[in-house]
């Protein structure tokens, strides 16, 4: 299992909503402007009004604003800026596909809808942006907007329109970078599995206190985490759980994993220790605590002793 496929098999992420995942701090989309490799991320500072370009824009017909901040990536644009008020709006606008040709291009390609610039907006007289007046000097709030910027130096930073169809198309779980801390961090619960071996449930269900069960395999093939039951981590990698009938010898206590640790064992397969005499485990088969018990010595084999 690759890092994307580790994530898309747990729940809380499979049916994350697209809003959820375009939330996520963890958010990055790969992309292009210009000839230049970039990633979108979420706006680390949001511009001031008087920053913003605000444009009215298309895609595939539908209705969008697009607010784009000054930026030196612009600098025919930037160089009229304070006096782009004063330009009659058809030379604002031909100076603005010019300018802004390669974002708008990255857009189109994010979108996945052909984009068309219709015109110009005047910021102040904008009423669905809202003001945060908290902040000082009060800033824009992106309330029905999704405030993004490249990864480009410098950067483009700029807000569009939060629609369904940009949350829609940006709002997947590729669109996240698994690097993250918020996304590394998370844990699932995990059990160390030393050994399984094939028992009859009739045999399984005689078992009682002061019983001992051979498991010789203990120590002749490597541990391994059981992740979330959905996952195993080992000296192979990360691949799903395969269900079977056999009895699973595991640590008496679980632990916590990151996915931080189970994104590391794809490229870096996990080395665990073996179970050591006297260590308490318990036998679990298809899901179901069969019993729990320590492992010690009988004779010269390894044994798991019944203790419930």
């Amino acid at each position: 299992m690759k890092s994307l496929e580790i994530i898309s098999s747990l729940p809380q992420w499979a049916k994350a909503s697209p809003s959820a995942i375009l939330d996520s701090p963890a958010f990055m989309m790969p992309c292009r402007i210009g000839d230049e490799t970039s990633e979108l991320r979420h706006a680390q500072v949001e511009p001031a009004e008087s920053e913003l370009l605000a444009l009215s824009v298309e895609f595939g017909g539908e209705p969008h604003e697009l607010f784009i901040a000054r930026s030196p990536r612009f600098p025919e644009l930037d160089k009229i800026w304070d006096s782009r008020s004063e330009l009659p709006e058809p030379i604002l606008v031909a100076l603005v596909e010019k300018e802004c040709g390669p974002l708008f291009q990255m857009l189109e390609n994010a979108v996945r809808k052909q984009m068309r610039l219709i015109g110009c907006l005047e910021v102040s007289k904008f009423g669905s942006l809202e003001k945060d007046q908290t902040s000082n000097p009060p800033t824009l709030r992106p309330s029905s907007f999704l405030a993004l910027q490249t990864s480009t130096d410098p950067a483009i930073v700029f807000s569009l329109t939060r629609s369904n169809a940009v949350v829609s198309v940006l709002g997947t779980l590729r669109n996240l970078d698994l690097s993250h801390e918020s996304i590394r961090s998370q844990t699932l619960p995990a059990e160390c599995e030393y050994a399984a071996f094939a028992a009859a449930d009739a045999d399984l269900a005689t078992l009682a206190p002061g019983d001992a069960v051979l498991v010789q395999e203990v120590g002749t093939v490597p541990p391994k985490l059981v992740v979330d039951g959905r996952f195993v981590v080992d000296t192979n990698g990360v691949a799903p759980v395969e269900k079977d009938a056999l009895v699973h010898v595991r640590a008496a206590e679980g632990r916590a994993v990151s996915l931080g640790e189970a994104f590391d064992a794809v490229e870096n397969p996990l080395s665990l220790p073996s179970a050591e005499q006297g260590a308490q485990l318990k036998l679990v088969k298809d899901g179901r605590l069969v019993a729990s018990g320590r492992l010690d010595k009988l004779a010269d084999h390894l044994a798991f002793i019944v203790e419930g």
